[in-house]
Protein backbone atom coordinates (compact mmCIF):
# COMPACT_ATOMS: atom_id res chain seq x y z
CA UNK A 1 0.00 0.00 0.00
CA UNK A 2 3.16 1.96 1.06
CA UNK A 3 4.88 2.00 -2.35
CA UNK A 4 1.33 2.36 -4.37
CA UNK A 5 0.63 5.72 -2.52
CA UNK A 6 3.86 7.29 -3.20
CA UNK A 7 3.52 6.48 -6.77
CA UNK A 8 0.53 8.68 -6.89
CA UNK A 9 1.98 11.22 -4.75
CA UNK A 10 4.90 11.87 -6.89
CA UNK A 11 4.87 11.00 -10.14
CA UNK A 12 1.14 9.58 -10.42
CA UNK A 13 0.16 5.24 -11.24
CA UNK A 14 2.32 3.36 -13.35
CA UNK A 15 -0.02 2.52 -15.28
CA UNK A 16 -1.39 5.54 -15.94
CA UNK A 17 1.97 6.89 -17.55
CA UNK A 18 2.95 3.64 -19.29
CA UNK A 19 -1.04 4.66 -20.98
CA UNK A 20 0.20 7.89 -21.94
CA UNK A 21 3.07 6.79 -23.49
CA UNK A 22 1.41 4.62 -25.59
CA UNK A 23 -0.65 6.83 -26.95
CA UNK A 24 2.28 8.85 -27.70
CA UNK A 25 3.46 12.50 -26.41
CA UNK A 26 1.13 14.72 -28.09
CA UNK A 27 -2.35 12.91 -26.73
CA UNK A 28 0.29 11.99 -23.09
CA UNK A 29 0.36 16.14 -22.76
CA UNK A 30 -3.24 16.62 -23.83
CA UNK A 31 -4.71 14.40 -20.90
CA UNK A 32 -2.70 15.35 -18.31
CA UNK A 33 -3.89 18.26 -16.05
CA UNK A 34 -0.45 19.57 -15.26
CA UNK A 35 0.77 20.79 -18.43
CA UNK A 36 -2.82 21.09 -20.57
CA UNK A 37 -3.27 24.64 -19.80
CA UNK A 38 0.64 25.57 -19.68
CA UNK A 39 0.59 26.62 -23.39
CA UNK A 40 -2.31 28.99 -23.14
CA UNK A 41 -1.24 30.36 -20.35
CA UNK A 42 1.93 31.39 -21.41
CA UNK A 43 0.53 33.14 -24.70
CA UNK A 44 -2.23 34.76 -22.26
CA UNK A 45 1.35 36.61 -19.78
CA UNK A 46 2.97 37.45 -23.11
CA UNK A 47 -0.39 38.95 -24.77
CA UNK A 48 -0.88 40.37 -21.53
CA UNK A 49 2.28 41.85 -20.86
CA UNK A 50 2.84 43.53 -24.75
CA UNK A 51 -0.55 45.28 -23.43
CA UNK A 52 0.68 46.23 -20.52
CA UNK A 53 4.39 46.04 -19.04
CA UNK A 54 3.24 46.63 -15.67
CA UNK A 55 1.79 43.14 -15.28
CA UNK A 56 5.19 41.51 -14.42
CA UNK A 57 6.27 43.93 -12.69
CA UNK A 58 7.42 43.55 -8.48
CA UNK A 59 4.69 45.43 -7.52
CA UNK A 60 2.25 43.56 -9.66
CA UNK A 61 3.26 40.42 -8.74
CA UNK A 62 3.36 41.07 -5.37
CA UNK A 63 -0.06 42.25 -5.34
CA UNK A 64 -1.11 39.13 -6.98
CA UNK A 65 0.35 36.98 -4.36
CA UNK A 66 -0.74 39.09 -1.51
CA UNK A 67 -4.55 38.77 -3.22
CA UNK A 68 -4.54 34.66 -3.61
CA UNK A 69 -3.14 34.27 0.12
CA UNK A 70 -6.65 34.06 1.15
CA UNK A 71 -8.25 31.54 -1.28
CA UNK A 72 -4.75 29.91 -1.52
CA UNK A 73 -5.29 29.06 2.21
CA UNK A 74 -8.75 27.50 2.07
CA UNK A 75 -7.61 25.36 -1.10
CA UNK A 76 -4.66 24.20 1.08
CA UNK A 77 -7.09 22.49 3.73
CA UNK A 78 -9.75 21.21 0.88
CA UNK A 79 -6.75 19.50 -1.15
CA UNK A 80 -6.96 16.86 1.66
CA UNK A 81 -10.47 17.05 0.85
CA UNK A 82 -10.43 16.28 -2.38
CA UNK A 83 -7.48 13.78 -2.26
CA UNK A 84 -9.73 11.62 0.06
CA UNK A 85 -12.28 11.52 -3.19
CA UNK A 86 -14.18 14.17 -1.46
CA UNK A 87 -15.64 17.65 -2.08
CA UNK A 88 -16.29 20.44 -0.13
CA UNK A 89 -18.47 23.43 -1.07
CA UNK A 90 -19.83 24.75 1.85
CA UNK A 91 -15.46 27.05 2.28
CA UNK A 92 -17.28 30.14 0.54
CA UNK A 93 -20.20 30.18 3.32
CA UNK A 94 -18.05 29.33 5.88
CA UNK A 95 -15.62 32.70 4.96
CA UNK A 96 -18.19 34.39 5.43
CA UNK A 97 -19.15 33.21 9.00
CA UNK A 98 -15.90 32.96 9.93
CA UNK A 99 -14.85 36.49 8.77
CA UNK A 100 -17.82 38.23 10.34
CA UNK A 101 -17.00 36.24 13.69
CA UNK A 102 -13.32 37.61 13.60
CA UNK A 103 -14.64 41.54 12.86
CA UNK A 104 -17.69 41.24 14.70
CA UNK A 105 -16.08 39.90 18.26
CA UNK A 106 -12.65 42.02 17.71
CA UNK A 107 -13.87 44.99 20.19
CA UNK A 108 -15.90 42.93 22.58
CA UNK A 109 -12.83 40.34 23.19
CA UNK A 110 -9.91 41.20 21.95
CA UNK A 111 -8.19 40.07 18.77
CA UNK A 112 -6.78 36.95 20.30
CA UNK A 113 -10.68 36.23 21.53
CA UNK A 114 -12.13 36.89 17.88
CA UNK A 115 -9.38 34.71 16.64
CA UNK A 116 -10.48 31.91 18.92
CA UNK A 117 -13.77 31.89 18.36
CA UNK A 118 -13.12 32.44 14.84
CA UNK A 119 -11.26 28.89 14.56
CA UNK A 120 -13.79 27.44 16.53
CA UNK A 121 -16.40 28.07 14.57
CA UNK A 122 -14.48 26.81 11.28
CA UNK A 123 -13.41 23.41 13.65
CA UNK A 124 -17.18 22.75 14.23
CA UNK A 125 -18.63 23.03 10.65
CA UNK A 126 -15.79 20.64 9.33
CA UNK A 127 -16.06 18.33 12.09
CA UNK A 128 -20.21 18.44 10.91
CA UNK A 129 -19.09 17.79 7.79
CA UNK A 130 -16.84 15.36 8.58
CA UNK A 131 -19.40 13.55 10.79
CA UNK A 132 -22.00 13.88 7.74
CA UNK A 133 -19.57 12.66 5.21
CA UNK A 134 -17.36 10.08 6.86
CA UNK A 135 -19.56 8.22 9.73
CA UNK A 136 -22.84 8.88 8.40
CA UNK A 137 -21.49 8.10 4.55
CA UNK A 138 -23.84 10.97 3.37
CA UNK A 139 -22.56 12.22 0.11
CA UNK A 140 -20.14 15.33 -0.02
CA UNK A 141 -21.56 17.05 -2.61
CA UNK A 142 -25.17 16.94 -0.94
CA UNK A 143 -23.84 17.68 2.62
CA UNK A 144 -21.60 20.58 1.75
CA UNK A 145 -24.52 22.20 -0.52
CA UNK A 146 -26.48 22.03 2.07
CA UNK A 147 -24.11 23.11 5.04
CA UNK A 148 -23.27 25.90 2.43
CA UNK A 149 -27.11 27.24 2.71
CA UNK A 150 -27.43 26.50 6.60
CA UNK A 151 -24.05 28.49 7.41
CA UNK A 152 -25.19 31.14 4.93
CA UNK A 153 -28.67 31.78 6.80
CA UNK A 154 -26.89 31.53 10.50
CA UNK A 155 -24.63 34.34 9.09
CA UNK A 156 -27.55 36.33 8.20
CA UNK A 157 -29.16 35.62 12.23
CA UNK A 158 -26.41 35.97 14.06
CA UNK A 159 -25.74 39.76 12.40
CA UNK A 160 -29.36 40.75 11.85
CA UNK A 161 -28.83 41.30 8.40
CA UNK A 162 -26.02 43.81 8.91
CA UNK A 163 -22.51 43.70 8.00
CA UNK A 164 -19.86 43.32 10.79
CA UNK A 165 -17.00 46.03 11.18
CA UNK A 166 -14.97 47.24 13.67
CA UNK A 167 -13.11 50.25 15.19
CA UNK A 168 -9.14 50.70 13.32
CA UNK A 169 -6.65 48.36 14.99
CA UNK A 170 -3.15 49.79 14.78
CA UNK A 171 -1.50 46.71 16.36
CA UNK A 172 -0.31 43.59 15.38
CA UNK A 173 -3.72 42.62 14.12
CA UNK A 174 -4.14 44.92 11.82
CA UNK A 175 -0.96 44.05 10.45
CA UNK A 176 -1.41 40.18 9.85
CA UNK A 177 -3.41 41.41 7.13
CA UNK A 178 -2.06 44.17 5.77
CA UNK A 179 1.63 44.40 6.78
CA UNK A 180 4.85 44.26 5.16
CA UNK A 181 8.36 42.35 5.95
CA UNK A 182 11.54 42.52 3.79
CA UNK A 183 8.63 44.58 1.18
CA UNK A 184 6.69 41.14 1.32
CA UNK A 185 2.83 41.50 2.22
CA UNK A 186 2.74 38.86 5.73
CA UNK A 187 -0.39 36.96 4.44
CA UNK A 188 2.31 35.69 1.54
CA UNK A 189 4.68 34.50 4.37
CA UNK A 190 1.70 33.07 6.17
CA UNK A 191 0.58 31.70 3.03
CA UNK A 192 3.86 29.70 2.08
CA UNK A 193 4.35 28.97 5.37
CA UNK A 194 1.55 26.96 5.61
CA UNK A 195 1.95 24.82 2.77
CA UNK A 196 5.38 24.23 3.54
CA UNK A 197 3.88 22.59 7.01
CA UNK A 198 0.98 21.09 5.13
CA UNK A 199 2.99 19.63 2.55
CA UNK A 200 5.30 17.81 4.87
CA UNK A 201 2.13 16.71 6.65
CA UNK A 202 0.79 15.25 3.85
CA UNK A 203 3.91 13.57 2.66
CA UNK A 204 5.72 13.01 5.45
CA UNK A 205 3.06 11.40 8.02
CA UNK A 206 1.08 8.36 8.45
CA UNK A 207 -2.10 10.11 8.25
CA UNK A 208 -1.14 12.10 4.83
CA UNK A 209 -0.36 8.53 3.49
CA UNK A 210 -3.83 7.26 4.69
CA UNK A 211 -4.92 10.68 2.89
CA UNK A 212 -3.82 9.32 -0.48
CA UNK A 213 -4.61 5.36 0.44
CA UNK A 214 -8.33 6.47 1.11
CA UNK A 215 -8.57 8.37 -2.12
CA UNK A 216 -7.20 5.60 -4.19
CA UNK A 217 -9.20 2.81 -2.76
CA UNK A 218 -10.99 3.27 0.41
CA UNK A 219 -12.15 -0.52 0.45
CA UNK A 220 -8.91 -1.78 0.35
CA UNK A 221 -7.35 1.18 2.97
CA UNK A 222 -9.93 -0.65 5.25
CA UNK A 223 -8.68 -3.62 4.91
CA UNK A 224 -5.04 -2.47 5.49
CA UNK A 225 -6.10 -2.08 9.33
CA UNK A 226 -7.05 1.63 9.75
CA UNK A 227 -9.84 3.66 9.73
CA UNK A 228 -10.96 5.05 6.53
CA UNK A 229 -13.85 7.37 8.65
CA UNK A 230 -11.48 9.03 10.58
CA UNK A 231 -9.01 10.40 7.95
CA UNK A 232 -12.34 11.52 6.14
CA UNK A 233 -13.42 13.34 9.43
CA UNK A 234 -9.82 14.68 10.04
CA UNK A 235 -9.91 16.04 6.28
CA UNK A 236 -12.58 18.12 7.27
CA UNK A 237 -11.85 19.43 10.38
CA UNK A 238 -8.13 20.50 8.32
CA UNK A 239 -10.54 21.99 5.33
CA UNK A 240 -12.70 24.25 8.36
CA UNK A 241 -9.52 25.19 10.34
CA UNK A 242 -7.84 26.60 7.18
CA UNK A 243 -10.84 28.31 6.22
CA UNK A 244 -11.17 29.93 9.64
CA UNK A 245 -6.81 30.83 9.32
CA UNK A 246 -7.78 32.40 6.08
CA UNK A 247 -11.10 34.60 7.56
CA UNK A 248 -8.50 36.28 10.24
CA UNK A 249 -5.81 37.24 7.09
CA UNK A 250 -9.15 38.64 5.26
CA UNK A 251 -10.70 40.51 8.22
CA UNK A 252 -7.48 41.85 9.21
CA UNK A 253 -6.99 43.15 5.98
CA UNK A 254 -10.38 44.83 5.37
CA UNK A 255 -11.59 45.86 8.96
CA UNK A 256 -15.25 45.43 8.05
CA UNK A 257 -17.11 42.75 6.53
CA UNK A 258 -20.30 41.97 4.56
CA UNK A 259 -22.46 38.83 4.94
CA UNK A 260 -21.36 37.34 1.09
CA UNK A 261 -17.69 38.47 1.26
CA UNK A 262 -16.67 34.33 1.32
CA UNK A 263 -19.34 34.40 -1.89
CA UNK A 264 -17.82 32.53 -4.94
CA UNK A 265 -14.50 31.32 -3.04
CA UNK A 266 -15.71 27.77 -3.61
CA UNK A 267 -15.14 28.11 -7.36
CA UNK A 268 -11.76 29.65 -6.83
CA UNK A 269 -10.39 27.28 -4.64
CA UNK A 270 -12.18 24.60 -6.76
CA UNK A 271 -10.44 25.93 -9.58
CA UNK A 272 -7.09 25.91 -8.29
CA UNK A 273 -6.87 22.70 -6.72
CA UNK A 274 -7.91 20.81 -10.16
CA UNK A 275 -5.74 23.42 -12.39
CA UNK A 276 -3.00 22.43 -10.17
CA UNK A 277 -3.65 19.00 -11.35
CA UNK A 278 -5.09 17.09 -8.03
CA UNK A 279 -7.91 14.76 -9.43
CA UNK A 280 -11.58 15.25 -8.61
CA UNK A 281 -11.45 11.10 -8.50
CA UNK A 282 -9.47 11.41 -5.59
CA UNK A 283 -5.86 9.31 -4.37
CA UNK A 284 -3.55 11.92 -6.39
CA UNK A 285 -2.78 15.35 -6.35
CA UNK A 286 -0.22 17.86 -3.91
CA UNK A 287 0.06 20.80 -2.13
CA UNK A 288 2.58 22.56 -4.09
CA UNK A 289 0.27 21.36 -7.11
CA UNK A 290 -1.97 23.20 -5.54
CA UNK A 291 -0.31 26.58 -4.60
CA UNK A 292 0.60 26.31 -8.47
CA UNK A 293 -2.99 26.58 -9.26
CA UNK A 294 -3.27 29.01 -7.40
CA UNK A 295 -0.86 31.17 -8.48
CA UNK A 296 -1.72 30.54 -12.35
CA UNK A 297 -5.40 31.43 -11.54
CA UNK A 298 -4.33 34.67 -9.55
CA UNK A 299 -2.37 35.79 -12.49
CA UNK A 300 -5.01 35.16 -14.90
CA UNK A 301 -7.57 37.20 -13.02
CA UNK A 302 -5.24 39.98 -12.56
CA UNK A 303 -4.39 40.07 -16.20
CA UNK A 304 -8.03 40.48 -17.28
CA UNK A 305 -8.09 43.37 -14.81
CA UNK A 306 -5.07 45.00 -16.35
CA UNK A 307 -6.40 45.05 -19.60
CA UNK A 308 -8.83 46.54 -18.32
CA UNK A 309 -12.41 44.35 -18.78
CA UNK A 310 -14.82 44.06 -16.09
CA UNK A 311 -14.52 42.26 -13.00
CA UNK A 312 -17.05 39.92 -14.11
CA UNK A 313 -14.80 38.53 -16.99
CA UNK A 314 -12.73 36.67 -14.06
CA UNK A 315 -15.97 34.61 -12.90
CA UNK A 316 -16.78 33.23 -17.00
CA UNK A 317 -12.37 32.78 -17.51
CA UNK A 318 -12.54 30.87 -13.89
CA UNK A 319 -15.52 28.88 -15.44
CA UNK A 320 -14.26 27.87 -18.34
CA UNK A 321 -10.89 27.08 -16.61
CA UNK A 322 -12.24 24.80 -14.10
CA UNK A 323 -14.72 23.28 -16.70
CA UNK A 324 -11.32 22.25 -18.91
CA UNK A 325 -9.38 21.19 -15.98
CA UNK A 326 -12.46 19.00 -14.65
CA UNK A 327 -12.22 17.44 -18.38
CA UNK A 328 -8.52 16.74 -18.80
CA UNK A 329 -8.95 15.08 -15.03
CA UNK A 330 -11.46 13.20 -16.22
CA UNK A 331 -10.05 11.82 -19.48
CA UNK A 332 -6.97 11.48 -18.03
CA UNK A 333 -8.14 9.03 -15.60
CA UNK A 334 -10.26 7.29 -18.12
CA UNK A 335 -7.16 6.92 -20.66
CA UNK A 336 -8.67 8.81 -23.77
CA UNK A 337 -9.72 12.43 -24.44
CA UNK A 338 -13.58 11.87 -25.66
CA UNK A 339 -16.04 9.52 -23.63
Amino acid sequence: MKSSTKEKTIDGPKDMASASLRRGPLIGAITNPRWVLLVPFLLFVGAITAVSPSFLGIDNILQVLRQISVPGLIALGVTFVVICGRLDLSVGALLSLTTVTVIGLHDRFGPLGAIAACMGVGLAVGAVNGILVAYWRLNSLLVTLAMMSIIMSVTRIVTGGKSASMSTDTGWFSQLGGGYVFGIPIPVYIFLGAAVVLSVFLTRTTFGRRVFAVGGNETASEFSGFRSKAVIFGAYLLSGAMTGVAAVILGSRTMAAQLEIGSGYEMNVFAAIILGGTSLLGGAGGIWRTVCGVAVLGLLQNGLLQVGLPYYTQWLVTWAILIVAVWVDLASGRGRVWA
